[in-house]
């Protein structure tokens, strides 16, 4: 199966309305920019977008925010983009708030085929209304349940034609889990090489979980912010 293709409008051409996109990266390191930016010019409507934050206003997923694209975020942090708190506070846009550690092992538990599981995270809390608790061994536990994308786009250092990725350094950080949740993964890379030239004990996602790949181009590669003395 030949997987590698042109540029990222190809990528995300079968991403439809109302679609549940997971999306890789933490803030705006590792992030999917070519795809991303192929979603604003497609316009593509009413996303659920499955992302640990949403970029900042003027970069990342605050660009689908912006245009309106995404009509439910499941994610762990507001923080640095005020566009989407403020969707939020309006009821613009809907938020599922989910402790970092669970929506990451949400994602995991989907890519490997477990539906839901049970975490001490959140038990007593919001975050644990209207779900199933359990007690074991004289500790309370929440169930929560699997995400599992209709698409998944990731972005990787270092890729090969069958799939296979690198990351790099922090970028790793959501990429992976996303990148096994959904049965339709696209993967941007900024270097892509031929199949067998990358080190099998260095590949962090195998190919398998891998639909389309293409290389990416023109990566800015923000920081949210910059501290200085």
């Amino acid at each position: 199966m030949n997987k590698v293709i042109a540029h990222a409008d190809e990528a995300v051409a079968d991403i439809f309305d109302g679609a549940i996109l997971a999306i890789g990266g933490f803030g705006l390191c590792g992030i999917p920019e070519n795809c991303i930016a192929a979603l604003v010019k497609k316009g593509v409507k009413n996303l659920t977008c499955i992302s640990n934050n949403a970029g900042v206003d003027d970069f990342g997923i605050g660009l689908m925010l912006r245009n309106k694209q995404v009509k439910k975020m499941i994610s762990s942090y507001v923080g640095e983009n005020k566009l989407f708190e403020d969707m939020v506070l309006s009821g613009e846009l809907e938020l599922e708030l989910t402790p970092q550690g669970t929506l990451a092992e949400k994602l995991r538990a989907a890519g490997a085929g477990i539906p839901a599981f049970f975490t001490a995270t959140g038990y007593g809390t919001q975050i644990a209304d209207g779900k199933e608790t359990r007690e074991f061994n004289g500790r309370h536990y929440v169930l929560e349940r699997s995400l599992f994308a209709d698409f998944a786009i990731v972005k990787a250092w270092m890729g090969d034609t069958d799939g296979n990725l690198i990351f790099r350094g922090t970028a790793r950080n959501f990429n992976p889990d996303v990148a096994t949740a959904s049965y339709r993964t696209l993967a941007e890379v900024e270097q892509l090489v031929p199949a067998g030239q990358l080190d099998p004990n260095q590949i962090h996602v195998p190919g398998i979980y891998i639909k389309k790949i293409f290389q990416g181009s023109q990566y800015e590669k923000r920081i949210e912010r910059r501290m200085t003395r």
